[in-house]
């Protein structure tokens, strides 16, 4: 019988020295990340992000843990695109089945979770909640045109809650930009998440080549592309570790 939510709760929390409180905070994939570091010592922790609260984020994190999977020669599946929905019993079982992992494989040594994530804080993440229509998010605009406009229009009964033709517009406007705007950031996802694929590629590469005391011209160009801001840019103090990727 698996362990229940609460009992694993606790044991990530004394593991990584985190304050989860959920099980679904875990789609995020950080904690899933540092449990195999617990274990190997070897996940590149850097680019974990611990306290990420984008889905876009959640799915980098994802990435690292598949290459450590693949580096260890794991065969377990990991259902990245359940996951990153943070939803209960997906990552109820996938937290099972890396705490029995864990329970295999960990060795006994000492580990510190704060040391290898350098310090970083690993805030609670915010979990995502599921998007509903856009309708449903402009409903409240609606509603409360109705109200706003409450004196009633001349040829109107009193008390007649028809909104008028300009609210019943302007609704329509708002959820036609909504799905627009949904679609933009899908799009924007989908293409940084390519990006960040590849940058974690020329990146290993470019650490085992160094191992060999070699290097890369071409993967050294590819990275400054990665790397390059647009003139004017600045990115916030702080926001990248000195060897953090991002």
């Amino acid at each position: 019988m698996g362990e229940s939510r609460t009992e694993l709760i606790q044991w990530l929390n004394r593991l990584l020295q985190i304050n989860y409180t959920k099980v679904e905070q875990c789609g995020t994939g950080g904690a899933y990340c540092q449990v195999m570091d617990s274990i190997f010592g070897d996940v590149p922790m850097a680019r974990v992000k611990m306290n990420a609260k984008h889905e876009y984020e959640f799915i980098a994190n994802f990435k690292v843990l598949q290459n450590i999977f693949h580096k260890h020669k794991i065969e377990k599946p990991i259902p990245v695109e359940k996951l990153v929905k943070c939803k209960m019993q997906d990552n109820l079982e996938f937290l099972q089945w890396t705490k029995r992992f864990w329970d295999t494989n960990y060795g006994g040594q000492p580990y510190d979770p704060v040391a290898r994530r350098r310090g970083v804080p690993a805030d609670t993440p915010a979990t995502i909640a599921p998007l509903g229509p856009s309708a449903s998010r402009t409903g409240g605009l609606g509603a409360g045109g109705s109200r706003a406009g409450g004196r009633t229009p001349v040829g109107h009964r009193a008390g007649s809650t028809q909104p008028s033709e300009a609210v019943q517009n302007l609704t329509t406007q708002l959820r036609e930009m909504n799905v627009h705007l949904e679609g933009l950031e899908k799009e924007r996802d989908f293409y940084f998440a390519k990006l960040r694929d590849i940058e974690i590629l020329v990146q290993g590469q470019l650490e085992a080549l160094a191992a060999e005391e070699k290097d890369d011209p071409l993967l050294r160009e590819v990275q400054k592309i990665l790397y390059s801001t647009e003139e004017g840019f600045e990115v916030p103090e702080g926001a990248v570790d000195e060897e953090e990727t991002f």
